[in-house]
This record gives structure tokens, sequence and C-alpha cells, in this order.
């Protein structure tokens, strides 16, 4: 295997690759070639991924498995379903996307996971994780009720069977005895570090020194015997739970084999062959390396998760400039360090988001009082209900997108019992690259629905730190939403400042009574520019849960049009909650709703997503105009 220590900056030859237009001219290819054809894959991976930016550290490390499942089972027919899909690139090059590679997470580009309406090899759209096993469950029972003689094979991560999800399917598929085969990708890392009970298995399994003293033993005595290596082969697969703990997943009614080296794209082909013959649930445990053949991903697999797009001036030696502007997960890992020193009490818990959500330096010096759960959502928030419930201050820190995945746990067990539980919700309103699957564009809609809860939106990073503080003394249930990437570049001191608890702020005050602008949380400075075509007040909302009832009575019938603005979609959004409480006053003002569309927004560039939906302050001053013009 080739190895690399820099991402290459000219176009790779691409011999073999560029014989592959789909998974068809793969099988017409010889098995002896497959090696030399990996090494191409990873090196055309690397060169492109180096040009969009994006995931390509769980790519490196299938790309000897995507090969082998796409030369041995005849795809589309035969259906891969693959989990989370940060390790889909070698797929989407395999299965004729190769040409647009280079547009990967631009606007109208490829996706940044499987979309099944991209291309009918992705049989199956993921971008959150542990739904595989679930989705190709599905797939092979409808195969077996339209009698279609087919395959269904499920790749999960180590990482994504530490949700419960993954064996609520796993305990299904083997009470219905299925033919499904799912592999386990076993990398030892997911975004996060993994953590837990299941790391610990797994770490038993691959690294018992027994199963691997046997095995490599045994290949080396047969291999004098003739046809020795055929049988080492199929007395490898067939171990099982006599030399390796695999028990866990014989008891799911699997049977287990492996574990196998997966960067043996050879025996990898051989071994899925085999597997082909055995009827019933299979489990195949595939060891790999994240990041393998780029040497810097190796030695940091979670810093090389994903990389920015590499630009031409990124090489060259940069010259002293202002410091970046903090991210709002950088001010919140700040006040979370800054305030579990004042208070004993305070204990922060992610769902595998510990680096992304700016908790790193919390967990280092806190560490007893740090909890990564893994990827388990709805465990993370009732997790967090029983500390409040024996007098803790639970913090949880979770992604808008991911909270929709413990919405029964964010009703019935915080908020119905008013448990004093706060919520850092990051990656509110658009993410951008990530695309469709990542957007948090629901969470006000979602939350702002359900008794007990406080929500508040903050428009700038000292806003951002007032309202943790805010957030934390209040007692119950809390919310607070703020976006990807940095702020306006304000100021902020770290002190125990607070905000009065339902109260707005009037930023630009104006004796016209035309046009008032209602923001919520960060597009306040689109807010301001566009205000100034018509001299209209703006209002930096701060709370959507509860309103500033006495703001929106002063204003009911005050001004020719109320403007709401939000990046969230418009629908049950915070448009909505002045809506509702205008027409409970019998407001007769005209209203306009910006925020989000009713409809998926897709992968593209942050600030391009804002302008595509008005949300920009050119979008947002043409909206008035439209709309004064029908007034």
């Amino acid at each position: 295997m080739k190895i690399f220590n820099s991402i290459p900056s000219e176009e790779p030859n691409t011999e073999l690759l560029d014989q592959i237009k789909s998974p068809a001219d793969l099988r017409a290819m010889e098995q002896s070639k497959i090696p030399q054809l990996a090494d191409e894959l990873r090196e055309f991976l690397l060169y492109t991924v180096g040009k969009t930016g994006g995931h390509f550290g769980a790519g490196l490390g299938v790309i000897e498995l995507t090969l082998a499942l796409h030369y041995k089972f005849d795809t589309p027919y035969d259906s891969i379903v693959w989990d989370v899909g940060h390790q889909t690139y070698p797929h989407k090059i395999l299965t004729g996307r190769k040409g647009d590679m280079e547009n990967m997470r631009q606007s109208n580009g490829l996706a940044p996971f499987p979309v099944r309406s991209e291309s009918e090899y992705d049989t199956f759209g993921v971008g959150h994780s542990s739904t595989s096993i679930s989705a190709a469950l599905g797939m092979i029972t409808a195969a077996e009720k339209k009698n279609e003689n087919k395959y269904v094979t499920a790749v999960i991560g180590d990482g994504a069977m530490t949700a419960g999800m993954a064996y609520e399917a796993l305990a299904h598929a083997g009470s219905i005895d299925k033919n499904l085969l799912v592999i386990l990708n076993d990398n030892q890392m997911s975004i996060s570090e993994n953590i837990g009970g299941m790391r610990n298995y797994l770490s038993r399994i691959w690294a018992s020194k027994t199963y691997n003293r046997i095995r490599e033993s045994g290949k080396s005595v047969l291999t004098y015997l003739p046809g020795a290596k055929e049988f080492a082969r199929r007395a490898e697969i067939h171990a099982k739970g006599m030399v390796a703990p695999g028990s866990l997943f014989e008891e799911l009614g699997f049977e287990y084999f492996g574990p196998v080296d997966g960067h043996d794209s050879n025996n990898l082909i051989n071994i899925l062959g085999d597997l082909k013959n055995i009827n019933g649930p299979k489990f195949l445990h595939v060891i790999t390396t994240k990041g393998k053949g780029f040497a810097p991903a190796e030695s940091d697999p979670v810093g090389f998760h994903a990389i920015n797009k590499i630009k031409k001036e990124d090489l060259i030696p940069a010259s002293p400039s202002k410091p970046k502007k903090l991210s709002y997960s950088q001010i919140f890992g700040e006040w979370l360090s800054y305030k579990a020193k004042q208070d004993s009490r305070l204990i922060a818990i992610t769902p595998a988001m510990g680096e992304g959500s700016g908790m790193i330096e919390f967990s280092k010096e806190f560490p007893d009082r740090y909890f990564d759960v893994a990827i388990a959502e709805q465990h993370s928030v009732s997790f967090a209900a029983g500390l409040a419930c024996e007098g803790m201050k639970p913090v949880v820190a979770i992604y808008s997108t991911f909270l929709q995945r413990a919405y029964d746990q964010l009703i019935h067990d915080v908020a119905l019992q008013d448990l004093d539980v706060l919520f850092a919700l990051d990656r509110a309103g658009l993410v951008g690259l990530d695309g469709a699957t990542h957007q948090g564009a629901f969470d006000l809609s979602f939350v702002r629905c359900i008794p007990n809860m406080m929500i508040m939106a903050p428009s700038n990073e000292d806003m951002a730190w007032k309202m943790l503080n805010t957030g934390f003394d209040h007692v119950g249930p809390v919310a607070i939403r703020y976006p990807r990437g940095s702020g306006m570049g304000i100021s902020y001191e770290k002190t125990d400042d607070k905000i009065e608890i339902g109260k707005s702020c009037t930023i630009i005050e104006s004796d016209k009574k035309e046009v008032i602008i209602l923001s919520f949380g960060s597009l306040l400075q689109s807010a301001v520019e566009a205000s100034k075509k018509f001299d209209a007040r703006v209002v930096d909302m701060r709370f959507i849960k509860p309103l500033d009832q006495i703001l929106i009575e002063e204003i009911s019938n005050e001004y020719n049009l109320i403007v709401t603005l939000e990046d969230n979609v418009v629908a049950g959004g915070a448009g909505s909650a002045i809506n509702e409480k205008l027409a409970s006053l019998n407001s007769e003002a005209k209203i306009l709703n910006l925020g989000l569309p009713d409809e998926f927004i897709e992968h593209g560039d942050q600030e391009q997503q804002k302008v595509l939906n008005g949300l920009d302050a050119l979008g947002i001053e043409k909206s008035i105009e439209n709309k004064l013009q029908s007034i």
C-alpha cells in the first residue's frame, strides 16, 4: 500500500481508476489489480478533497472494503446501505461520479452524504448515524416479499454502534432470521474518540492475543500443506466465538465472523464470496485504520476527520493579522469552564460532539464532571434529567439537528417534570456545506410548542455569554440556540452578568411608524443594514419563549408593517409566535414573516445559503419593499 505524507497538489495518475465508469467495470477487472486500484483511488480521493474540503479520514479507511463490496456484489441490484455517510466518497467515485468530485459540497454539486435522488447506488439517504441496519433489514424483507433473490449489506462504524437504535435493529434482524449481512467497520475512532462499554468490548475482540496467535500460527503451519490456503481462509472466517469473544452478536441471532484485516482487499473479496453462500443474519467484523494511507490522518484521526478546502494562500506563510473571531462553540467552551469553577453542581454532557461543541478544555480541566455518552442523544437527555432530579445542574451540548433524535426525552423526561437542564444548541440555523441532514432549521418550531421551556437566541458574542448565565441560573428547562461559526466580533467580558427574562432590546430607534423589524438571533446585523432604506425600528428580541409581551402589545396597532426575522423555518417558528400573540390582541397590523422556506435546504456555502433564502440584507430589503407595495 502506498503511503502519502501530503495532499497531492497535481492531478494524480489514475490509469486503472479511469477505466471504472460503474461497478460493472470494476467486476470485469482481474482481482490481482485491485490493490493497485486501491492506491489510485486513495490518491484521487486525497487530491479532490484537498480541492473541495470535506470528510476524508473515514473514506480513506474503507477504500479496500468499498472495492470489495462493489466487486463481489451485483450493485445496484444488490444493495449497500452505508451508515452516516462520512465514508462514502470512495463509493461515489466508483459509482459514476468521479468527474463530479471537485464540486462536492458546492451548490448544485455532489452531496456530502448518500442521497437517493443523486444515484441509484445510494440506496438510503443518511446523515444521522446508526440507521443502516434498520433500513437494510427493511430492504431485505421487502425483497423477500417480492421474491427477489438479492443481497443487502449494512456497513456501520464502531462509533455508530454505540447508539441504541443499532441494537434494536440487530435484535429484530436476529429474531426474524433474514439473510442480512452487517459489516462493522471498526476503526476505534468516530468523530469523537469512542467511549464506553462497546468500545471496550470491541477492543477485547480484535486485541485478543489468543485469537491473533491462533490465527497467525494456523496460517503459517497450513501454508506448507496442499490446498491449505483455501482451508485457512475458510477456517479464519468461521472461527467465531471459539477464539474471539463475539458472543454478544451471536446471542442477538447473528453468525459472527472476524475480526479481519480491512485493508487486505483480496482477502476481503474472498471472505465476502464465502459469506454470500451462508444464509441467515451474518455479522462481519472488519478492522480498519481511519485515514489509512495518509500519514498525518493516521496519526491524528480526529483532526483529519474532515478538512477545509486547501487554497493557494494557505500554503503561503501568513503575515501578522488581526486575531480571528471566536466561534460560538468556543465561547460556550470558555463559559463552561468559567461557570464550573463557580458552581460545583455543573455537569457537562455531550453525545459524541465534544470537539465540535468546544468542550475539550473543559474535559481536561474537569474530567470528573464531563460525560461524553457516545452517539446516544436520547440517553444524553434522560441522563441529564436524572442528574437534575438529584440537584445537579446539567448542561447538554448538542447540535440542533441531533436534538431531533431526543424529542420524546426532551418533552417527557425534562419539560414535563420541569427539570433544571440547560441545552446549548449548537449549529442552529443554516450550517452550509453539510447540507439538508445537518441544517438546524427546525428547533424553534419543535421546542417552542413544549410547555415549561425557555428559549433564547443570541445576536452576538456578548449576548451569548449573558444568555448562558441567565439560562444556567433559571430554575427549569432552557434552550439557547446559536449558529455555526463566529458572530459579529463583539467583545465580551467573562462576568456573571445576565439579562432580564422575556425582555427585548431596541437596537435602532425610529420616529417613523411604518416598519418595525423583530429580529431573533444571528440575523440582527442583516436586519440593521436592511432597515436603513425604510428608516425602520429594529428590535433584538432575544427571547422566543417567553416573548416580550409588553413590546408586542405596544406595537400591535402602531406600525404599518411588522417584520419578523429568524434562521428557522417560518412554519411554527418565532414569527409564528408573534402572529399568535397579535391575533390574541385582535391586532390589525400587517405582518411579514421572514425565515427559511418549507423545504429542505441543500448543501452549499453558508453565506450563499442566506442569500438564496432571502436572509441577507438585500433579500430582507426586497421582501419588505414588495410587502409594502402590496399593502
